[in-house]
């Protein structure tokens, strides 16, 4: 059996350490970057991203949305580049945010786990606002493949933060009861994750205390670099879970143009590991 995604997320971590490099090819960074507003240079982008990441981080996040904006062409080039990603060694997080119903969350899972649409996922974020259990009931089989989840659960953008709060404690626990069930023997993390951006006050939501045992339910956290919260704060900011905390990064690394990628990579791994001593 292969192993759980909490465990090879763990060992991501152990090598390679917390941070994972979002690709985010906005129609501003493809101007800035000299490239076409087109399809195929969603491939350049990401090739490059993923070429930088490749031996110094374990985890990329494509954001589904700006090559869903191609269409179809758009996603072959999200096809063509997560296998890149997965053949280059990294793990990678699809940030698609999908929710749903029934059949129709099963048919998302299998779009990016079943293997059959051509897409490759490690883990996939999703929304649990149509009930988080449809997702937790379904992945069972895609558990035994070695696939997790990140739930939404208290993000950065405060337009969120009233429907967010009013179910964020019990999602957590939710999360966290889940990852105490499916957890496999010596797993440290969980294959069940939770997004809680690093902008947040945790305790305005509900969930003073995001520490979890004796299987830590692991976090990814948006809203470093651009968005203002510093890496060298993360034990300040997820208290008791810093160990857990994927730590996103996007436009803070992507604006430092192709030719700026390694050594933009470089630094913020640098201030990841200082905050982390």
């Amino acid at each position: 059996m292969p192993k759980s995604f909490g465990r090879r997320l763990q060992e991501a971590f152990d090598t390679h350490g917390q941070l994972c490099v979002g690709i985010d090819p906005h129609a501003s960074l493809l101007a800035d970057w000299g490239l076409a507003d087109d399809a195929t240079s969603l491939v350049e982008f990401g090739r490059r991203v993923i070429d930088a990441s490749s031996g110094r981080v374990g985890i990329i996040k494509p954001q589904v949305s700006f090559f869903e904006r191609f269409g179809a062409e758009g996603f072959a080039a999200l096809e063509f580049l997560t296998n890149e990603a997965r053949d280059a060694g990294l793990l990678v997080i699809a940030d698609a945010k999908r929710g749903d119903i029934g059949t129709t969350m099963s048919a998302y899972l299998d779009g990016w786990f079943g293997g059959v649409s051509g897409f490759y996922a490690d883990a996939l974020t999703v929304s649990p606002y149509l009930g988080a259990g449809v997702y937790l009931d379904q992945m069972a089989h895609y558990l035994e493949r070695g696939k997790g989840l990140f739930s939404l659960v208290a993000t950065s953008n405060p337009e969120g933060y009233a429907v967010q709060k009013a179910v964020a404690a019990e999602l957590w626990e939710e999360l966290a009861e889940t990852n105490r069930v499916t957890a496999g023997a010596g797993d440290k993390l969980g294959s069940f994750g939770a997004v809680v951006g690093a902008t947040i006050q945790s305790a305005r939501y509900g969930i003073d205390s995001l520490e979890t045992t004796p299987v830590q339910t692991p976090i990814l956290a948006p809203g470093f670099g651009a968005q203002g919260a510093k890496l060298s704060d993360i034990k300040l900011l997820f208290p008791g879970a810093y160990e857990g905390v994927v730590a996103s990064v996007s436009r803070s690394v992507l604006e430092a143009g192709p030719h700026g990628l390694a050594e933009a990579i470089d630094a913020h791994k640098a201030e990841l590991a200082v905050g982390l001593e």
